[in-house]
């Protein structure tokens, strides 16, 4: 998939895909001082990485502020930020390195993206609309983070592999929630997860 085609399938303005082209370019650059994402994905770039992040982009609606968990390379978090600069993102990377990386790109793209170079859980409550992560934790760590980060309110975006199910399964052990799934445009084996209304079961028999 080539830039072209990305902006086919997305819809984005020109304004937008030059913002992600700057993106693409510096990842490609610092990918040979550290190592971002895996080497293999270089080459579908824009298919493994900025369409996987962008899908999550029409389920965020009308919310404002996003904290993305383990923004590593910046997938999705800082993407959304690039589709939308209205957008209010946090990006949460305890990696200083990606941190820097970051950062520079965040810069360079003329975005207003917030970098959090710390653990998830050494961060204070950031109060979130939605919570996105991509290849993270499993799914009961990432509702136990999120639900340190969001509002009572809020919707937890998680784009899941082939695993999902299993860790859906795992996960209502403990938690109660709404739960929306939508395959993913970028894995034939992935979804989305959409949860609403989560609360842990000791809470809720409180």
């Amino acid at each position: 998939m080539s830039a072209a085609d990305f902006q086919a399938q997305t819809e984005v303005s020109d304004d937008v895909l030059a913002r992600l082209q700057i993106y693409a370019d510096l990842l490609v650059k610092w990918q040979a001082k550290i190592n971002l994402v895996g080497p293999d994905t270089i080459p579908e770039l824009w298919q493994r990485h900025f369409l996987d992040s962008a899908q999550l982009a029409p389920f965020i609606g009308d919310h404002k502020k996003v904290v993305d968990f383990g923004s590593g390379a910046g997938f999705p978090g800082l993407v959304l930020a690039g589709l939308n600069p209205t957008l209010n993102v946090h990006l949460l990377e305890s990696d200083q390195r990606k941190g820097v990386f970051l950062r520079e790109v965040n810069r360079a793209m003329g975005c207003s993206a917030t970098v959090h170079t710390a653990r998830i859980e050494a961060v204070p409550s950031l109060g979130a609309d939605v919570v996105t992560s991509r290849a993270l934790a499993p799914l009961d760590k990432l509702l136990a983070f999120a639900e340190m980060h969001s509002l009572s309110t809020g919707i937890y975006l998680f784009l899941k592999g082939k695993r999902w199910s299993e860790e859906l399964t795992n996960a209502e052990k403990d938690w109660k929630m709404r739960l929306l799934h939508h395959p993913s445009r970028t894995d034939p084996t992935g979804m989305i997860l959409e949860i609403s209304e989560c609360i842990h079961r000791h809470e809720h028999l409180e």
